[in-house]
């Protein structure tokens, strides 16, 4: 018999929209308390949540291209939150640049978005996360880690970065019984999807799943949701795809 689920708190990065806000609604409804750090303003979704599930939601305005201002960050989030045990980065950037139209301002921040900032602030948060038994990290990596897509070769490889440094992770943490795992969308129907892709392209996306349809950022919520549980005790240093399919297949 496992020991409950944690209910110590959880950092979601990108939390204001997309991935990022299902997962911070999926978490806080199975008892965690989150906070949402964003670019833009993560108040009105904290407050919602906070209003909605009866946990504390604490909103973090912050741009995590800028690391130096991690510490205080985390300070005010430790104190909204009364612990943290859990890490969920799901702030990214698509960087619609293919090679020959890069400049290195464009691959940098891409990578600083995607890569950077996970690796620096699970190392803000290392203390944190050994001191509490059951934490577990997240990255949102994508399908695009294993898969190339011409016009986002930045993106492409920060996705495939993020899933070697959740098996380093995995390995480091792995004997203070800290979990690190990545989960793998597919076309999710998000803001940043919308933002980036032609619209004839988006519905060249539906066809490709199995299932014949985009996904919602709630599906991929549930995956972190699991995958942050405690029944997903035993699961560690790897990767849960979630793309209704669309790699299953040849398309």
């Amino acid at each position: 018999m496992h020991d409950p689920s944690p209910t110590t708190g959880i950092i979601i990065t990108g939390g204001a929209s997309g991935i990022g806000a299902a997962s911070a609604r999926a978490l806080a409804e199975a008892g965690r308390p989150v906070a949402l750090w964003d670019l833009a303003d993560p108040t009105p979704l904290a407050k919602d949540i906070a209003g909605t599930y009866g946990v504390a939601a604490h909103p973090v305005t912050i741009d995590v291209t800028d690391t130096g201002a991690f510490p205080a960050a985390v300070a005010a989030s430790r104190a909204a939150l009364g612990t943290i045990g859990g890490l969920v980065h799901a702030a990214g950037t698509p960087g619609p640049h293919p090679v020959g139209d890069l400049t290195e301002e464009r691959w940098d921040f891409v990578l600083d978005v995607n890569l950077r900032a996970h690796a620096l602030l699970a190392q803000e948060l290392l203390d944190d996360l050994k001191a509490n038994p059951g934490s577990a990290i997240v990255g949102i990596a994508s399908i695009e880690a294993f898969l190339g897509q011409a016009f986002i070769p930045a993106y492409c490889s920060s996705k495939a970065g993020l899933l070697g440094l959740t098996r380093s992770l995995a390995h480091l943490l792995g004997g203070d019984g800290v979990r690190v795992n990545a989960v793998c969308p597919g076309y999710i129907d998000t803001p940043m999807l919308r933002g980036a892709t032609p619209d004839d392209l988006i519905a060249s996306f539906s066809t490709k799943a199995v299932l014949g349809r985009l996904g919602e950022p709630s599906d991929v919520a549930k995956a972190v949701r699991f995958l942050m549980s405690d029944d997903a005790s035993f699961i560690t240093g790897t990767h849960l795809t979630v793309d209704g399919g669309a790699t299953a297949v040849d398309r």
